[in-house]
């Protein structure tokens, strides 16, 4: 099986082989890109931009990873205009990863479209299923948030510190806790007349 049979099986949502020797040999290969991506902090945003295009599948203008972004394959990772992670970042993409524009990350925030069988002996023998995620223009996740396999950020949205989104966060909310759940909508009265 070659690596495009593997993701285009990974993107049905059934369990695969995790172990295959060409998706180990994929993320070895991202491990390397992400380094040379890290290894650039400092260097010319447009210089840093085409290195993370080398290792993500769409990278929009102004997209910048701190020290240090780490992605399972890279190739599943779309990302729009306007785009900060604070530092150490996790980006596991056995699915898709979409993210829109205007999008903002603390600290340690991970998102994780893969899982592990439940099942002891298909977990050794590498069974995962993969589920994308979806975050929408205009968000923000606080620091140490994580997203697992399956979840939509509607747009505009804010994600409190330490949450881990297990389901759907609709447009426009609040949202936190463990597991996370909507605490209440944005409002006009969130503005505080900020102007640069």
């Amino acid at each position: 099986m070659t690596l495009e049979d593997h993701m285009a099986f990974m993107q049905t949502g059934a369990m695969y082989n995790d172990l295959a020797p060409e998706l180990v040999q994929a993320r070895a290969d991202a491990v390397v890109l992400s380094n040379r991506y890290n290894a650039s902090f400092g260097r010319p945003a447009a210089e840093r931009e085409e290195l993370l295009r080398t290792l993500l599948g769409r990278v929009g203008q102004q997209v910048h990873f701190e020290p240090a972004l780490r992605c399972e394959f890279g190739r599943n990772i779309s990302i729009g205009n306007n785009f900060y992670a604070n530092f150490d970042c996790i980006l596991l993409d056995a699915a898709p990863i979409t993210i829109g524009d205007n999008v903002l990350f603390g600290p340690r925030v991970g998102l994780y479209t893969a899982n592990h069988a439940l099942d002891a002996h298909e977990r050794a023998a590498g069974g995962c299923y993969a589920q994308p995620i979806s975050i929408g223009s205009g968000v923000w996740l606080g620091a140490g948030v994580h997203v697992t396999p399956g979840v939509s950020v509607g747009e505009g949205s804010v994600i409190g510190a330490g949450s881990v989104v297990t389901r759907d966060v609709p447009v426009g909310v609040v949202a936190a806790g463990v597991p996370c759940r909507v605490l209440r909508a944005l409002t006009p009265a969130d503005r505080t007349g900020f102007a640069p």
